[in-house]
């Protein structure tokens, strides 16, 4: 019987530890948001590629909104595929942990 338990705990342990990652990148593509979190002085970098060895695009301050499109995970870093809100045709990556949910 307490073995039972624990396994139980250990199981909902681990669905609990998990759902952040699940809420990652497959939960941020397909919505709406918007730049936050970028220095007053300082821009995101819309770069080529998921990653900082791509090609700058734009420069993008807070407020900018965005579509995230999809999401991968590059070392330690979440890169979303995004289009701007304005200009759908210009589409780039951006870290994740700039982007907020509208």
């Amino acid at each position: 019987m307490r073995t039972r338990f624990s396994l139980s705990v250990s199981l909902a342990l681990a669905v609990l530890m998990a759902a952040p990652l699940l809420s990652g990148p497959a939960a941020a593509a397909g919505g709406d948001y918007e730049v936050m979190g970028v220095a007053a002085d300082d821009m995101l970098k819309m770069r080529s590629g998921p990653g900082t060895g791509y090609r700058v695009l734009v420069g993008l301050p807070n407020g900018t909104e965005v579509r995230v499109l999809n999401c991968e995970q590059s070392g330690g870093t979440r890169w979303c595929k995004v289009s701007l809100k304005l200009a759908r045709g210009l589409r780039g990556w951006v870290s994740f942990g700039y982007l907020r949910k509208l």
